[in-house]
């Protein structure tokens, strides 16, 4: 399988932010060719006040039917048809009566939805520069862990503020996952101390590949429009830990050959899930 992760610079307009979301996957597509191409966390509506986040945010069709979705989960189900790919949705804001979900939609080359998933930890903390976060006072908490299968492949779901959280990765891995996408919008001041050794780290964990698309650049946020900073730094790691593609600054995308052979030795060599003790 050759996995595509691309890293976006979105804002909080969602027509702007799916015509990005487009170009950059037709692009990776042509290019490298992938079977499988993920966007980053909250790609369609990232920053703006709590009304703006309501208003760009998407009623999504009941699992499993074929009902028409909003502009952006058309365009994912759309693109993953046109180009006979599957599409990891990144993240996208999904609106539930009252309540706002970050969440996970996957489609297959026939633009079936494989996949949905609401990210469970919510990233409520002050980084080292002072900044406060509060993701509970828009977004509801997901409860459930959830994996699918693109091309033979498991694949586990998780988004961005989940890496800190091993027992959810533990549970994916117990769950069958081969792969786990890690849709992100990581902070700068976070981002460069963490977020790669937090990538390695669950892969080694876990002995899985990681695949993270992530958000890059500044945005602005809240009422006052403050600006905000994500680190991008996408990237594709081995199930050793090993990091084997990634995007730097900028827009843009990597893509990898993920190889079942290796990851077969690793778990072979180390077995590492059935030593374990404490659970």
């Amino acid at each position: 399988m050759r996995l595509c992760v691309v890293q976006m610079n979105p804002g909080h307009v969602k027509s702007e932010n799916i015509a990005q979301a487009r170009a950059l996957i037709e692009g990776a597509a042509a290019a490298d060719r992938p079977d499988l191409i993920g966007l980053p966390e909250i790609w369609t509506c990232l920053g703006g006040d709590r009304a703006a986040k309501f208003g760009q945010a998407e009623e999504l069709p009941a699992p499993g039917s074929n009902d028409p979705g909003g502009e952006a989960y058309e365009f994912l189900r759309g693109i993953a048809r046109a180009l006979r790919i599957h599409v990891h949705g990144g993240s996208l804001g999904e609106r539930a009566g009252e309540k706002l979900f970050n969440t996970t939609v996957v489609f297959n080359p026939e633009g079936q939805e494989l996949a949905r998933y609401r990210k469970i930890h919510l990233f409520d903390i002050v980084t080292p520069d002072g900044l406060g976060y509060r993701e509970s006072a828009t977004y509801g908490s997901g409860s459930e862990i959830v994996t699918y299968e693109a091309d033979g492949v498991k694949v586990g779901c998780a988004i961005c503020y989940d890496v800190r959280f091993p027992e959810l990765f533990l549970a994916l891995r117990r769950a069958g996952a081969e792969l786990i996408f890690l849709p992100a919008a990581f902070t700068l001041q976070t981002g460069k101390d963490h977020w790669e050794t937090l990538i390695r780290a669950r892969a080694i964990e876990t002995q899985c590949w990681m695949a993270a698309p992530a958000t890059w650049g500044r945005h602005l946020d809240g009422a006052a429009g403050e600006p905000r900073f994500t680190y991008g730094h996408s990237l594709v790691c081995d199930p050793w830990g090993h990091v084997v593609a990634k995007v730097s600054d900028g827009t843009g995308w990597t893509t990898a050959r993920l190889d079942p052979a290796l990851t077969a030795r690793v778990r072979r060599d180390m077995q590492v899930l059935d030593h374990r003790r404490l659970n």
